[in-house]
């Protein structure tokens, strides 16, 4: 979606929106909390917290769930770095930053505002409290904007209605110390609120409110049990970037940012599971439709996590390779440089076999899977990454799953510096590393030739190498099989 379709989605859904709920916007006011919106989910950093996620958050029916959705990601200080200026004026009355963390201004601080008032109540946020990223910090500011912007366009018992679908927004909570969930703690706020503000809901209208709150939410994260994981991979492909800005220069980010990467994600994966990740309130939604989310989180979270170990023990192989030459060296040093359109220059997959006939099939269906996707791919080809994984392809292929299971953690072990780059390797394959090795000599070799400009042989450069008993790089690894645990 370029930038003219997203300010004109985007203005549209907010006059209609207002207009079904009552309110009205001046063409000035309309304008400015159009630009508003798509200026910040366009920002440079953004991949996956887009115009596109808003649109499809927010649906098309019902209003409040159109506006809460529209507004619900513009402060994400882990991506933009920080608050622009353009959502800044918003916040900076009610919030000031100390030691490098953002906190609720006292009351003596703040200016007079019934709509930062009601955000705070809703959110169960009081002045003094220290914010914390994953703690609602995002969701609170976005509500602050989202209050503020439409106060006056609409009542307060609908912005706060709009407050608390943002609120359902703060992902993957635990039980209070009350034992209640998410959701049950949001209904004890609402009814708190509506005494305070005299909104005039009844105790039906506040559990109606409750259930849209939980529809929004789960909508947020439904790419978490979507029925295709190749899918759900490429969302959190689209993540890794908006975290990792390193990632941002393709064809130079060194090999331990990228590897970073990997391995902020793939714990991550580890930590989540499937119940803090959906909501549920009084029926909503059914039982049915509630375990098959929970079980297709649970299979895509399986998949993510040993995916994203093979890519682990993939790429500590490069890295503690890559310390041989030197410290901190951009991957396409020893990978080549990530295809261009209309370009290809020799890249290590050139020179790696791709008919290794395993010993150690995959046993299970999530082994299939895992290495279909590391084989072909994800659906999307991404501008910093390739979206199928060439060497841990091989790596799976040549050791197969049992021995990458055990190699998961000795890499964690590497990249923590329990074990040197030597040990682990050790642990590894002979072979596969050996024909690594090889691989990568030989990607280097093409680089002599293309520097020579030789124009007659050019089976250095793109002739896949073949894994030999003795190969170049051969007496770098030890014979020691790797030992399972």
């Amino acid at each position: 979606m370029d930038l003219q379709d997203a300010h004109t989605r985007c203005k549209t859904d907010l006059a209609r929106a207002i207009e079904q709920l009552q309110g009205k916007v001046e063409p000035t006011q309309l304008e400015t909390i159009t630009e508003l919106i798509v200026q910040t989910m366009t920002g440079p950093w953004r991949y996956f917290h887009t115009p596109e996620h808003i649109f499809d958050v927010g649906g098309s029916v019902a209003p409040i769930e159109v506006l809460a959705a529209l507004f619900h990601d513009l402060v994400y200080v882990q991506v933009d770095q920080g608050v622009s200026l353009n959502i800044g004026g918003y916040i900076a009355p009610f919030v000031k930053e100390v030691q490098k963390q953002l906190v609720i201004r006292d009351v003596t601080e703040q200016p007079a505002s019934l709509m930062f008032e009601i955000v705070t109540a809703i959110f169960g946020f009081a002045p003094g409290q220290v914010l914390s990223p994953t703690a609602g910090q995002n969701e609170f500011l976005s509500a602050v904007i989202a209050a503020q912007s439409l106060e006056p366009c609409l009542s307060p018992s609908i912005i706060a209605q709009i407050t608390a679908c943002i609120e359902a927004t703060i992902p993957f909570r635990s039980l209070s110390a009350s034992g209640l969930n998410p959701s049950e703690t949001l209904h004890q706020r609402l009814v708190i609120a509506n005494n305070r503000f005299n909104f005039g809901w009844n105790e039906t209208q506040i559990v109606e409110i409750v259930k849209r709150c939980v529809r929004l939410g789960n909508r947020d994260v439904e790419n978490f049990a979507y029925p295709n994981s190749a899918i759900f991979l490429d969302n959190t492909w689209n993540l890794l970037p908006e975290t990792n800005h390193e990632l941002i220069n393709a064809n130079s980010y060194k090999v331990a940012e990228y590897r970073r990467s990997l391995q902020n994600m793939e714990k991550f994966m580890n930590f989540l599971s499937p119940e803090r990740v959906f909501q549920r309130f009084m029926g909503e939604p059914d039982e049915e439709t509630f375990q098959a989310l929970i079980l297709g989180t649970q299979k895509n979270l399986e998949v993510a996590k040993l995916y994203l170990g093979c890519k682990l023990v993939s790429i500590a192989i490069i890295e503690a390779l890559s310390l041989r030459l030197a410290h901190d060296i951009p991957l396409s040093t020893l990978m080549g440089e990530l295809p261009i359109q209309g370009s290809k220059t020799p890249s290590l997959e050139d020179f790696i076999p791709t008919n290794i006939q395993s010993t150690q099939k995959p046993e299970t269906a999530l082994e299939r899977e895992v290495l279909e996707l590391l084989t072909k791919g994800r659906n999307q080809e991404s501008n910093y990454d390739l979206k199928n994984s060439p060497i841990a392809t091989f790596i799976v292929n040549s050791m197969g799953f049992t021995s990458v299971r055990y190699l998961i953690n000795r890499a964690k072990e590497f990249f923590v510096e329990t074990i040197s780059p030597d040990e682990f390797l050790k642990e590894c394959d002979p072979n596969a590393i050996a024909t690594i090795i090889d691989g990568i000599e030989k990607l280097f070799t093409s680089r002599v030739s293309a520097l020579r400009g030789l124009s007659g042989d050019t089976t250095l450069m793109f002739e896949p190498s073949q894994a030999t008993k003795s190969t170049p790089g051969q007496e770098l690894v030890s014979e020691a099989q790797p030992q399972m645990s």
